[in-house]
């Protein structure tokens, strides 16, 4: 008996990666009870087609699973079979989240103690750097008959553990899984079942408190993973331990990539002002620089304000700062920085006496003030030193998209711009939302960044 209680160990085949929009295609399981093994595996109707891609993968194609059985035609019996086990499999939140959702379809629940042998095999085989199946297989000499289909690579898995347990012992394999099975803290105030339905998807998440009070905004490519590491047993930021005390409800949101993640997170953010939040509040006081020519031909910054000024349209200003502390803050380190007169550029009052600047008397201006320095030579270094906080001009002659795509399922998910406003976003069959343009500092540099270097799965469209 591989555990002291029985098993089973499963593989499934699926028409992708994510747990909600993909369906099973194959079912391979192996039930272990003492010395008692039975086998048994099964194609399944997806009721969706099979993409090009995971067909080459795994050999399996629409025509192979039309006859086959649709999920529904064996849940019962297989929710008996499975009910009561321990479910093991590797990477094991695929398979269950998987089995899970079959099962929700149906109005039916599944819930099962899970261990995975990615992290078992970590935690016995520390020395090596690849876990995964092939390189188990590999590495252990396991026979295989096929890969990439479910009762296959389910006996793979038992044969890894088998040779676990003879080069470490039944006691120390045992010993390692309870670690890996040990449940996760649960902050008292909230119900376990959310653990259960965590997706292991990019997207957003949400904690609320007493009487729905927003505490926190969040995202992440893997919402399972991120919201159990807030629940970590060790608390080690204050924050995340002050947030386990008061939260009382969880919510998320689902998106196809880590953009439109990063998206939701900052208009979420900015919607509901959670109390845990400060990156990405809303600011009142947004504000840049803009130049000016005075009457004595010196070049001035001056700070304008987004409510007075178009900030979608950025082509003479510098800078985004969220009030005016920041702006000033900003135009004292330019004229530091770059030996500029602040009295030339009537940012700071003239002299009763009307002579050299302080600035001058301790070395930091070249004398513009008292005629030592022209307008010329000083524009041409204020020019020079407020290049590095040029806003990026709109390159494009309407509006782009930018679109993230599922590179299993085909899915894909596009939010629109249009001068460095959002717009809105769309999935695949429907309509673009149009949406009130309205400047925002951290949407445009999310946006700037993204054009810098786009990320993995995504690329921009002009519309």
């Amino acid at each position: 008996m591989l555990f002291d209680r029985p098993c089973a160990i499963v593989d499934l085949e699926t028409t992708g990666g994510h747990i909600t929009r993909d369906r099973v295609t194959e079912i391979g399981v192996i039930l272990i009870d003492g010395d008692h093994i039975e086998r048994f595996d099964m194609l399944v109707n997806p009721g969706q087609s099979i993409p090009p891609f995971i067909e080459q993968i795994t050999g399996i194609s629409d025509a192979m699973v039309a006859e086959a059985p649709p999920f529904a035609a064996f849940a019962d019996a297989l929710l008996e079979k499975l009910s009561g086990r321990l479910l093991i499999a590797h990477n094991v939140r695929f398979d269950y989240g998987f089995l899970k959702n079959e099962f929700k379809r149906l109005g039916m629940t599944f819930r099962s103690d899970v261990l995975c042998t990615v992290k078992l095999s970590r935690l016995l085989y520390p020395q090596f750097f690849k876990h995964n199946l092939d390189s188990l297989i590999a590495r252990h000499g396991i026979v295989q008959s096929e890969r990439h289909r479910a009762l296959a690579d389910a006996d793979a898995l038992y044969q890894f553990l088998t040779v676990a347990i003879g080069d470490h012992g039944q006691a120390r394999v045992e010993e390692q899984a309870a670690i890996l099975m040990a449940a996760p803290s649960v902050p008292p105030g909230l119900d376990p079942e959310v653990m259960e339905r965590l997706p292991d998807v990019p997207g957003v998440y949400l904690f609320y408190g007493e009487n729905d009070l927003p505490l926190y905004v969040g995202k992440s490519v893997n919402l399972r993973s991120r919201v159990l590491a807030h629940f970590a047993g060790d608390h080690r930021q204050h924050k995340e331990m002050r947030i386990s005390q008061q939260i009382k409800r969880v919510e998320w949101v689902e998106t196809v990539g880590e953009f439109g993640a990063l998206l939701q997170e900052l208009r979420l953010i900015k919607s509901l002002q959670p109390l845990h939040n400060q990156r990405g509040r809303l600011s009142q006081e947004l504000c840049s620089l803009q130049l000016q020519r005075l009457d004595s031909g010196f070049l001035s910054p001056r700070i304008v304000y987004a409510r007075d000024v178009d900030f979608s349209r950025l082509d003479t200003l510098y800078g985004l700062f969220r009030s005016q502390k920041e702006a000033k803050k900003a135009l004292s380190e330019l004229c530091d920085g770059n030996g500029l007169c602040q009295t030339c550029l009537e940012l700071e009052k003239r002299g009763a006496r009307k002579g050299a600047c302080f600035a001058f008397q301790i070395g930091r201006c070249k004398g513009g003030c008292i005629g030592r320095e022209s307008a010329d030579s000083h524009n041409e270094r204020l020019l020079q030193g407020l290049s590095r906080l040029k806003l990026k001009s709109w390159p494009y002659p309407g509006a782009v998209a930018v679109r993230e795509t599922d590179p299993v399922s085909g899915e894909w998910e596009e939010h629109v711009f249009e001068r460095w406003c959002y717009l809105g976003s769309r999935r695949q069959g429907q309509v673009t939302p149009q949406g009130v343009p309205a400047f925002d500092v951290d949407t445009y540099k999310l946006l700037a960044a993204f054009m810098r270097k786009p990320s993995e799965n995504a690329e921009l469209r002009v519309l």
